[in-house]
């Protein structure tokens, strides 16, 4: 990899609208810092397609700290591309050569419809989480930290899937588009901590059943989802949810 400013060719996935034929269009550019975020090449490749009167590449990006999860792309046919644990916004070009080939295209999944280009509506993660509904906890000042004595193993797994950022590389990454380890975070974070037990049954079944409606793929265990994550989120959330889903469906019969 050179300090030098490099040339590559991009393979950008186009498409009009949500109902209309994509394709890959291919660009020329030159000159890219090395020093530059993939974010920030596109950029590069969005003023110059506007100098020319051409429609700019739609994608999303919000906080391109690697925090939102908005800045979804497939990357030369992985999720977020080469890097491990990397968002798209965090990657830089110095992990690509001069003369490189990048295929840029969206996240696919039948419950991630393509908007514009680059941009995915990914909404079904929302009402996922929506159909988790609220915690009842007791509102008021802080509590003091040490009030709910939490085991720090306990605790420790709990932020590890909090950490969860919901940008659906686990489901562009899947050979299913399963959603079972987004999911398996957003319940383990939950289930994990004792603020989140009184709803822990009805929060595992409304999502699930959320889930399967909104039309994601069934999880067959290839652990992709993991190794794509950019939170590195652990298969051991999918494994705990479908405990809860057990516990939850067998206390729901009684």
């Amino acid at each position: 990899m050179s300090s030098k400013a490099m040339n590559l060719t991009l393979k950008v996935w186009r498409q009009t609208g949500p109902n209309e034929t994509g394709k890959l269009a291919t660009y020329e550019l030159q000159g890219v810092s090395p020093d530059m975020s993939f974010l920030e090449m596109i950029d590069m490749l969005n003023a110059r397609l506007i100098q020319e009167r051409e429609d700019p590449i739609a994608f999303d990006h919000d906080c391109r700290e690697g925090i939102c999860g908005m800045c979804s792309m497939v990357i030369n046919g992985t999720p977020h591309g080469p890097e491990k644990a990397t968002t798209t916004c965090q990657l830089h070009m110095r992990k690509f050569s001069d003369g490189d080939t990048i295929v840029i295209e969206p996240f696919r999944a039948d419950a991630f419809p393509v908007i514009k280009d680059l941009s995915v509506d990914r909404s079904a993660f929302d009402r996922v989480i929506q159909a988790g509904g609220y915690v009842s906890v007791k509102t008021g000042g802080s509590p003091d930290a040490n009030a709910t004595p939490i085991p720090k193993k306990v605790a420790d797994e709990a932020f590890e899937a909090a950490a969860c950022i919901g940008c659906g590389a686990c489901v562009a990454g899947c050979k299913n588009a399963s959603a079972m380890l987004f999911v398996s975070a957003k319940v383990s974070q939950l289930a994990l901590l004792p603020q989140g037990q009184s709803e822990a049954a009805t929060r595992v079944i409304n999502m699930v059943s959320k889930m399967d409606e909104e039309g994601f793929g069934n999880c067959t265990n290839t652990e992709v989802c993991e190794a794509v994550c950019p939170k590195e989120i652990s298969v051991r959330n999918i494994a705990r949810m479908n405990r809860e889903y057990l516990k939850a469906t067998v206390l729901s019969e009684d």
